[in-house]
């Protein structure tokens, strides 16, 4: 198959070949010799001769496609050895034309660059991500030996993109999407600006030809219907500069549509809501000239907080250097400008490029090679430690996109995760009842708490419990729709429940007090307390005591048929304590602040939509709750109180080798779980360890602390709470 999928059959050219290398040899004859020219045109006539007879799918001589590429190429005035292996970067693959006879007429360097951007079409590949992965894998170790294999296979994709519509429709989508995912960020990588706005907007037509014709005309109608406004900004930000005595060139430019497209998606906008299509780009002679100009600019527009960008003082890793700024312009639109110098705006529209390009200034391009160099050394690293190409795909697909995390399932599948995902998510992703049961997480093969913020390479095991349950705390950290959408659905089912079992327990302790049964309350009673409490059902108003939305003595009230209600809870002859089993669910919930376990004295309080939080009787957090008395509940730990509770304990020690490692045995020892560790170190020898551990209650706990308090590089050993 020929380099993009092209499509070849055997037929006549029916056109001279000079006449079609006209155009490439009058771009060579402004920056090459002649006898370099005649170098290149040389290769033409070999590659037309080799490719003699097949044709694209478009039905054109297929000498045009390589000669397309040679011109892109031309386009970056990129040197001989490029352009002729451009012309013949198909005659490996597609013609009986050997490697050696390449390296005879041509020289080595031309044969290894043909050869770095050939596929590999004698091994049988099981599947077409496996060949497509492999490719990649040999063109990444071309590109460790000369750079420029992937300038000439970036050129040879943008030339495929221009005339993708004559693929089928499967083929069309596949190459799209790996143009989007591959080619196009590492253009970016590498710093070919000019490349890459092709590249993604030409992914963008064929991957969503719908979506990309109406965001088109979108900003086909908004250019014309802002072109007025734009041309006075750009009239008040050139006099501006003339006035402060500054020479620069200020330039519009305009978000290319996939740049547009992808931060719609993000922000999930409209088009309506991204005001900052247009922009201007203001090129000056020196570095110390784009802070003055930032400095004005700022002076004429007022410019937006945190969209100010230093990329001069602290480049991108492309290389790229530029300062940004938005700025709020006429009518309240706003303004995104870019200044830089003409060096810099060369090595940002041609990065590594820019070293062939513009040889007379090498300073800012020769930085934008080193970082390419860099870049690469880090694949030959991680391609050495892949199992196998699509593995190694996956990470080169990591590095290219670091807003993105990628993680490993223990049978080795990647999963790809939003910037800051934790455990929860990742078992989310995986599916909805692993996350529903998790209970904890081993990463990379350590335990690791479920709010731990996942990164890329990470493997993550999820542990589950067939009686676990979503706890309601999981939506303060989680960043996943799915997730999110799931824990709630999730709670919302257990919370309905768990509630109505609770406010039933509530109500009943309640009226026991008024000596009477829930059992005995008559229906003709029931329905007049709803009456008055505004319920539709009893179930309902059993679900609002247990959310804490609804006082069950003021419940208990209604249905007792007081004339008077008190806003008050009974004092002495009020209900007993709730008993807390432990197994209430998401409707009771342990304060963090002073995580009490069973055995703890503790206090209980009605907070609305959590139900009922416990308090340990010593937590400084109640004194909040002593102005409201009426939200206070009497509760006591049933003695056979179910499940694991976290406690928290610093443990002062010698800090010397092995010390950690004794003390998480110790724990384990007895039959309790390290959630979290922190260590601190003071001064001379001593260290503080503070782990949070899950015990089953006081007396559990306390064994553990005897233990670690017989270990002898413990000193002191106290539980921590708050």
């Amino acid at each position: 198959m020929a380099s993009g999928d092209a499509v070849v059959t055997r037929g006549s050219t029916g056109i001279e070949p000079s006449s079609r290398a006209a155009d490439l040899c009058s771009l060579l004859e402004d920056y090459l010799d002649p006898h370099q020219v005649q170098k290149v045109y040389q290769a033409y006539q070999f590659g037309a001769a080799a490719h003699e007879g097949q044709r694209r799918l478009s039905g054109e001589p297929y000498i045009t496609h390589p000669l397309a590429v040679a011109k892109l190429l031309a386009e970056m005035r990129m040197d001989t050895e490029s352009l002729c292996a451009a012309i013949l970067h198909d005659v490996i693959e597609d013609t009986p034309t050997a490697k050696a006879e390449i390296a005879e007429r041509f020289g080595e360097e031309v044969a290894q660059l043909v050869d770095g951007v050939s596929k590999l079409t004698q091994i049988n590949f099981r599947s077409k991500a496996e060949a497509q992965a492999e490719n990649f894998r040999k063109m990444v170790l071309a590109m460790s030996q000369d750079i420029r294999v992937i300038l000439i296979k970036l050129a040879d994709r943008l030339h495929n993109m221009r005339t993708i519509w004559v693929m089928p429709p499967n083929k069309r989508w596949r190459i799209a999407r790996e143009t989007l995912e591959i080619y196009a960020p590492i253009a970016q990588r590498l710093g070919i600006n000019t490349l890459r706005v092709e590249l993604e907007d030409l992914g963008f037509a064929a991957l969503y030809p719908m979506r990309y014709r109406v965001l088109k005309e979108k900003v086909r109608r908004q250019r014309g219907s802002r072109k007025e406004l734009l041309g006075k900004v750009r009239s008040a930000l050139e006099q501006r500069l003339e006035e402060a005595g500054i020479q620069a060139h200020v330039i519009g430019r305009e978000k290319h549509l996939w740049s547009i497209y992808q931060k719609m998606r993000a922000k999930h906008a409209s088009f309506q809501d991204i005001f900052d299509v247009y922009g201007f780009r203001v090129i000056v002679a020196d570095v110390d000239t784009c802070y003055r100009v930032l400095g004005q600019l700022h002076g004429l527009y007022k410019p937006l907080p945190g969209r100010i960008k230093d990329y001069i003082a602290i480049p991108k890793a492309n290389g790229y250097q530029s300062l940004h700024t938005t700025l709020l312009g006429p009518r309240r639109i706003r303004v995104e400008v870019q200044i830089r110098t003409a060096e810099m705006d060369k090595v940002a529209e041609a990065g590594i490029a820019a070293h062939w390009l513009y040889k007379d200034s090498e300073t800012a391009s020769s930085v934008a090679q080193a970082r390419a160099r860099e870049w690469v050394r880090g694949l030959m690293e991680m391609q050495k430690s892949a199992g196998n190409s699509l593995e190694f795909i996956e990470h080169v697909k990591i590095d290219l996109l670091p807003d993105e995390v990628y993680v490993f399932t223990p049978s080795g599948d990647i999963m790809e995760l939003p910037k800051g995902a934790t455990v929860v998510d990742f078992a989310y992703a995986v599916h909805s009842d692993i996350g529903d049961s998790c209970i904890a997480a081993m990463v990379d093969h350590r335990l690791a708490p479920l709010r731990t913020p996942l990164e890329t390479g990470q493997t993550v095991e999820i542990i589950t419990a067939p009686v676990a349950r979503p706890n309601p705390a999981w939506l303060d950290f989680v960043v996943t729709a799915k997730a999110r959408a799931a824990i709630r659905h999730s709670l919302k089912r257990l919370r309905g429940e768990e509630a109505v079992a609770l406010g039933r327990r509530l109500v009943a302790q309640a009226l026991e007090a008024m000596a009477l049964r829930l059992e005995d309350v008559g229906g003709e009673q029931v329905e007049r307390a709803l009456e008055a409490l505004g319920a539709e059902s009893l179930e309902q108003v059993f679900e609002q005591v247990g959310l804490g939305q609804r006082m069950p003595w003021l419940v208990a009230q209604r249905l007792s048929g007081a004339t008077a209600v008190s806003a008050e809870q009974p004092g002495d002859g009020g209900p007993g304590p709730l008993t807390i089993r432990g197994s209430e669910g998401a409707v009771v919930t342990f304060a963090r602040c002073c995580r009490p376990i069973p055995g703890d004295p503790i206090v209980g309080f009605a907070s609305a939509g959590r139900g009922v939080v416990i308090h340990h009787q010593a937590c400084h957090n109640i004194r909040e709750y002593r102005n409201h008395p009426e939200k206070w509940l009497d509760v006591q730990w049933d003695a056979a109180a179910a499940g694991e509770y976290p406690a928290a304990i610093a443990v002062d020690v010698v800090n010397r080798r092995g010390v950690l490692a004794d003390v998480a045995a110790a724990v384990s020892d007895l039959d309790s779980n390290i959630e979290a560790v922190e260590i601190e170190e003071k001064e001379g020898m001593i260290a503080t360890i503070r782990i949070t551990l899950s015990v089953r209650n006081r007396a559990h706990l306390a064994r553990i602390m005897r233990r670690l308090r017989g270990l002898s590089a413990v000193l002191r050993i106290n539980r921590r709470r708050g």
